[in-house]
């Protein structure tokens, strides 16, 4: 178990999969969190759960595309629980897959909006209350996709590779002020994602039986643990929960 006790965290997309997780795990091990989502309803109802079962959680809702959205956010946190310790830069999607000559240059714009601009987006609100602070830790997750290339993933591909430097970037402008900057690549877990994924029929990793993604749950997990001092290894780098020693550490194997 790790104690996060009297630590807010900040979850975006926090409506499903792995952002519910977190949410949750986070809960579990003490911490007060804030869910922020583009839906409402689903987490007005994961925060009543969390409350209903002994935990501390407020919604607020959010497209981390928008800047004032994700400003709106962090001061909804700062205003619920009087402080912002922990971000997970969570949100993030893959739809539409599309080899390039064949992509909507549109539709590729808006996944690099969520998933880069979103990133940005939280780092650079929660950064002037972290500095202040002189503590903090930004969790962004990220994926193997970040260093490999794959057919129909040109958006995606691309955006992970940019949170990762953005996450090295963090690091290389906040790490001697207090604020750790974590990247997490928790590999293929099973979310809508991945049906998306497997829908799509393109690349190797849509042709991967659903049994090898491992649950989100594990990912929570995974988050929880490097918010503790055990994230310090991994600041301004990926972690890869891909790795038994990591998942050993965590407590899920």
């Amino acid at each position: 178990m790790f104690d996060l006790s009297g630590q807010v965290a900040l979850v975006t997309g926090a409506s499903r999969g792995i952002g519910e997780a977190a949410a949750r795990s986070f809960a579990k091990h003490g911490a007060k969190v804030m869910l922020a989502a583009r839906s409402a309803g689903d987490i007005d109802r994961i925060a009543a759960e969390i409350n209903a079962g002994g935990g501390e959680a407020a919604a607020v809702t959010c497209n981390v595309a928008d800047y004032k959205d994700v400003e709106k956010a962090v001061q909804t946190c700062l205003d619920t629980f009087g402080k912002l310790d922990i971000l997970v830069n969570n949100a993030g999607v893959i739809e539409p897959i599309s080899r390039i000559e064949l992509s909507d240059p549109e539709a590729w714009a808006e996944v690099i909006d969520v998933n880069v601009k979103g990133v940005y987006h939280g780092m650079r609100a929660v950064a002037p209350h972290m500095l202040k602070n002189g503590a903090g830790t930004i969790i962004n997750i990220s994926s193997g996709a970040a260093s490999g290339a794959l057919e129909g993933w040109s958006h995606y591909c691309s955006s992970k590779a940019a949170a990762l430097s953005l996450t090295r970037c963090g690091e290389k402008e906040f790490g001697d002020k207090g604020i750790r900057v974590i990247g997490l690549s928790p590999g293929t877990v099973a979310t809508q994602m991945q049906v998306d994924i497997k829908a799509s029929g393109i690349n190797p990793v849509s042709q991967l039986d659903p049994s090898v993604h491992i649950p989100a749950e594990w990912v929570g997990e995974a988050i929880c643990w490097l918010s503790t001092d055990a994230g310090d290894p991994y600041r301004g780098i990926d972690c890869s929960l891909r790795d038994e020693d990591v998942r050993k550490a965590v407590g899920l194997i």
